[in-house]
């Protein structure tokens, strides 16, 4: 994903400077050396308004490069802009001037050299071009990389309270491009949270369609593999929004709430009290203090094995822990008396603490949020009707309160509109299982159970629940075209690598338990999947292009009757073969689609849990192939605790 470089300067000859030169010898080749994408306004050659599309940049770009070599209004507008719609990511650029203009003057600025060229205007000075460059380069990499909050523009020097805009309400519809690929973006990561495919959201969480939207990006992937119950993969992209925008308060509730899941309960409490000094007045996050606490408190009594009574009599032993978490949330709720979820929880608690104990500590308290749930969430399913977390509070205090009939009819339609979410459904019935662990009003609780489990069962039917014991994944050479300077995998080399790879399967223990990733090319890919067919492993196929483009470019090619035992391997019933246009979208500009296709096998396989990966690769042991190469698919599974087996060809040969 590309820095987007936005560059505000003039067009073609003004005052004895040639500015298209000035872009097209130095700026464009400085900033796309070291990666990033780069535009000017007279590169958008559709009708319409310039405007558009410029105050679209000015608030979409990572980087603004502004050149202040001579004074213009239009430049100078922009500038000022741009310093208004974001508080960093600004640069400026100069040739000509000893002294930049009050307004900018503490800002650093580049002085680049020019050479006279009459009568065409000057243009780069050929003897200092390459270090101009280079010095453009770093400066551009510099700022980018820069803490977060380092403030450069002025505007926000001056205003310390001001706060930037929400780039999606300054959207401009007329600038569609921006705004459909991004919204294509969005329904691609939907559908593929739908479809339960946390490996394709990995994918598309690094192909958010401008860098300005990438902590979104993040966030929204986050989002859909927490739904998923992907925990750990989920906490990555939140760590990943948060290394760009250390401040963002949504990840930073999300990273508390992911290490609470994953029971790093020390970890999860020291983060969000932390949070909840900085923010005192958010019930969010109190709200994620009370539920930390809750958790805690669960781990200390519930065991496997235990009947209902004697966690019950555990419980009690830590009641301490309970009422801390009684207060966290009852404080949320305080804090903000329209934050119905620390409402209800602090409602159940107490009515779990009573059931527990026997005594009816703060009744009136009680009464009194009860009546307060109840009010906001009529409030909220006014404005909206299918709001699932409203729905299924309401459920909940019905359980606390009801009758078995009409806490049957309330989760039934908390259920209808989750619309096959297994973060929410499974959240609610984690609930109803503490209440059940505990004895409390069993018939209702066991009504509610049902809805869920009814629900839960309709997103993963029994015959699609299967878990594979192992899932092995495989990377390996192709066999080597005709020309191939350097031999890498000779043809008259297949028997020695299927032996190998045969070998490392029957050594894992591969069969009918496991699952197993891997492309369709001819040599290692075919040679691995015909091994996994032949002891009974389910195969999944990935290909990078549409399925006659592939054979043509990684199978037929080779002669020797690839293409058809492609086919065999195709027609296996054991075998799905998904393409990976149809799955994850058009392949984003300048990416390599070999690097794509291997990532998200990569992912896909590591969303099964990274215990469960056995990484074997046929390989030459070079690196040097960057992102979705073998190299980094090996570095990536070992970062993650999988295991990696090399069938290492400069030893097998």
């Amino acid at each position: 994903m590309a820095y987007h470089v936005f560059v505000a300067m003039l067009f073609g000859n003004k005052e004895g400077i040639d500015f298209n030169k000035i872009y097209s010898d130095l700026i464009k080749p400085a900033l796309e050396s070291v990666g990033f994408e780069v535009f000017r306004a007279d590169e958008e050659m559709r009708a319409g308004d310039i405007r558009t599309d410029m105050f679209q940049e000015l608030l979409l770009a990572d980087l603004v490069v502004a050149d202040l070599s001579i004074d213009n209004p239009n430049v100078w507008y922009e500038l000022g802009v741009r310093h208004a719609l974001r508080r960093r990511g600004v640069i400026q650029i100069t040739c000509r001037r000893e002294h930049v203009p009050f307004d900018v003057y503490t800002d650093r600025s580049l002085s680049y050299h020019i050479k006279e060229n009459p009568p065409n205007g000057a243009v780069p000075d050929p003897t200092r071009l390459e270090e101009d460059r280079k010095k453009l380069a770093q400066f551009a990499t510099e700022t980018i990389n820069s803490w977060y909050d380092r403030k450069v523009s002025p505007v926000y020097h001056l205003l310390p309270y001001l706060k930037e805009p929400d780039w999606k309400s300054l959207r401009v519809e007329e600038a569609k491009e921006f705004w459909d690929e991004y919204d294509a973006w969005a329904m691609r990561i939907d559908v593929a949270r739908r479809r339960n495919r946390p490996g394709d959201i990995l994918v598309l969480a690094d192909e958010a369609p401008t860098r300005v939207f990438r902590v979104e990006a993040y966030r929204t992937a986050g989002k859909a593999l927490l739904s998923l119950g992907q925990f750990r993969l989920a906490l990555t992209q939140y760590e990943n929004a948060l290394s760009i925008r250390p401040k963002d308060l949504e990840s930073q509730r999300q990273k508390g709430l992911l290490l609470g899941r994953l029971k790093k309960y020390d970890e999860a409490k020291e983060w969000i009290d932390a949070l909840v000094k900085e923010f005192p007045d958010d019930a969010e996050s109190w709200a994620l203090l009370g539920r930390i606490e809750k958790d805690g408190w669960v781990d200390m009594w519930r065991r496997d094995g235990k009947t209902s009574e004697e966690m019950c009599r555990d419980a009690v032993l830590e009641e301490g822990s309970l009422r801390e978490a009684i207060n966290a949330y009852a404080t949320g709720y305080r804090k903000d008396p329209m934050h119905y979820y620390s409402g209800i929880n602090a409602v159940t608690l107490l009515y779990v603490q009573s059931h527990l104990t026997g005594k009816d500590e703060r009744p009136g308290v009680r009464m009194e949020m009860e009546g307060g749930v109840r009010w906001d969430v009529r409030g909220a399913l006014e404005k909206d009707p299918k709001d699932y977390w409203a729905r299924v509070t309401l459920a909940d205090l019905e359980v606390l309160l009801s009758t078995k009939d009409i806490v049957e009819d309330a989760y039934k339609s908390a259920v209808a509109v989750a619309e096959k979410d297994w973060f929410q459904l499974t959240s609610s019935r984690q609930q109803l299982l503490l209440l059940k662990d505990l004895g409390f009003r069993t018939q209702e609780v066991a009504a509610g159970l049902a809805i869920f489990d009814r629900a839960l069962t309709r997103i993963n039917p029994p015959e699609k629940a299967w878990t594979p014991r192992q899932v092995f994944l495989f990377s390996g050479h192709m066999i080597d075209v005709p020309d191939r300077k350097e031999p890498r995998f000779p043809a008259d080399k297949e028997k020695i690598a299927a032996l190998a790879i045969a070998a490392k399967l029957d050594e894992l223990k591969a069969g009918a338990e496991d699952l197993a990733l891997c492309g369709g090319a001819c040599g290692g890919d075919l040679l691995f999947a015909e091994a996994c067919l032949e002891r009974g492993v389910r195969l999944d196929v990935r290909i990078p292009f549409d399925e006659p483009t592939f054979l043509q470019k990684s199978v037929a090619f080779a002669g020797g009757g690839w293409a058809e035992r492609y086919f065999k391997m195709k027609s296996d019933a054991k075998t799905r073969v998904y393409v990976m246009a149809d799955e994850l979208g058009p392949l984003p500009t300048g990416a390599n689609p070999y690097a794509r296709n291997n990532l998200w096998q990569l992912y896909t396989a590591l969303a099964w849990g990274p215990d469960k990966v056995r990484f074997v690769c046929l390989w030459n042991r070079k690196g040097g192939d960057g992102v979705g190469g073998t190299q980094d698919m090996v570095e990536t599974v070992q970062k993650y605790s999988g295991r990696v087996y090399v069938l290492d060809t400069t030893k097998l040969w």
